[in-house]
């Protein structure tokens, strides 16, 4: 049987029950768009990220396009990122107008914080700092930078589910956190959902008006907003899946162990945890310079299925042509690029299918597809 990169009718089966009951009460209930069942997520959602509020939206893009909405950033401005981004990332700033500037990643496949200052101009208003794969960006400097030239933070979390940096749960340490809940995410819908998380009261009053066709009440509009709106199936089937996060995330840090102790392929480099922070392991990341594609070729051959997170750079994507980059620009991310691949990874993941992957791996050498 062949081992999927992914596999999420495993995680459904681990609490098959417990989703079904509650779709039931959600379509028996008659009310499907902002009831209970949201009200309920976004207090246990901000609880568990340590922020003073949470607003339910319809997907991780929405999050992040409309947390720059709400911080007024817009043509002409700036907004620093990490040039191994997923491209979403960048959608984010530019459906607001405004210019992504991108910054080489680090060793942890995260922005270099260091090189973050060398690229604030004038027009620099925020820094959108991505935890990839399930492990925090360096907070600390990227605060530190933030407050000495007055710029906003927005965190994007969509892989980064209950992890933290320094005991602090990411999305509750910049001005806005942003989620995805895209079914394959830590604690992922059975569908398109998102929100954002903030401690500030001004920003999380509008985002509830904006998402809602800029209406604070039935027909009154205040602003032009969006249908941006998670609606109360998926808010219901998200608390269940949010009861079962932190074991969730033990069971993907102990499939991580396995393949930390058990891979021994000479030229594969495994994943790095910067020192403050831990990882959710929304992906283990390999690097493969020189035989990426060759391994995850023998892999296939031997029907193990495998993922590249991401095999374009957004500054080299046909969507920000525009942009005017060319390939060398940004070296460091155009060569993780060529070089990251995704082993599986799922809660449900079983130690024999895990070892298959270990021993396919090891046993691989170059000429042998």
């Amino acid at each position: 049987m062949r081992i999927m990169p992914n596999d999420l009718g495993r995680q459904y089966g681990l609490h098959a029950a417990e989703y079904e009951s509650k779709a039931i009460e959600v379509l028996r209930s008659g009310w499907y768009i902002l009831g209970r069942e949201v009200e309920a997520f976004e207090k246990e959602w901000a609880a568990m990220v340590g922020a003073k509020h949470c607003v339910g939206l319809a997907s991780g893009l929405d999050a992040l396009w409309i947390a720059f909405r709400l911080l007024n950033i817009g043509a002409g401005d700036e907004v620093i990122v990490s040039a191994n981004a997923y491209i979403a990332c960048v959608m984010g700033i530019t459906i607001n107008g405004a210019t992504p500037v991108f910054v080489e990643p680090d060793q942890y496949d995260n922005i270099d914080a260091g090189k973050i200052e060398a690229a604030i101009t004038p027009r620099t208003k925020a820094i959108l700092a991505v935890h990839l794969y399930g492990q925090s960006c360096d907070m600390d400097k990227i605060m530190d930078i933030a407050r000495r030239h007055d710029l906003k933070v927005v965190e994007d979390c969509a892989q980064s589910h209950g992890n933290h940096w320094k005991g602090q749960v990411t999305g509750s340490i910049g001005d806005i956190g942003c989620f995805s809940f895209y079914p394959t995410k830590g604690c992922g819908a059975f569908g398109d959902a998102g929100c954002i998380t903030t401690n500030d009261d001004d920003i999380a009053a509008r985002c509830r008006v904006f998402r809602n066709y800029g209406s604070d009440r039935r027909y009154h509009n205040k602003v032009v907003g969006a249908n941006s709106r998670l609606d109360e199936l998926q808010a219901g089937l998200l608390r269940v899946k949010l009861k079962y996060l932190q074991d969730f995330n033990e069971e993907r840090c102990r499939i991580a162990a396995r393949y930390d102790a058990g891979l021994n392929l000479p030229g594969l480099i495994k994943p790095r945890i910067r020192p403050g922070a831990d990882s959710s392991w929304h992906q283990y990341v390999v690097h493969l310079p020189g035989f990426r594609d060759e391994l995850a070729a023998w892999l296939d051959k031997n029907d193990i299925g495998t993922i590249i997170h991401y095999p374009i750079p957004p500054h080299l994507s046909e969507a920000y042509a525009s942009l005017g980059y060319h390939r060398g620009d940004f070296p460091i991310a155009e060569r993780y690029a060529g070089e990251v691949l995704s082993l599986p990874m799922y809660n449900g993941m079983t130690a024999e299918e895990q070892e298959k992957v270990i021993r396919t791996i090891n046993a691989y050498r170059p000429g042998c597809v």
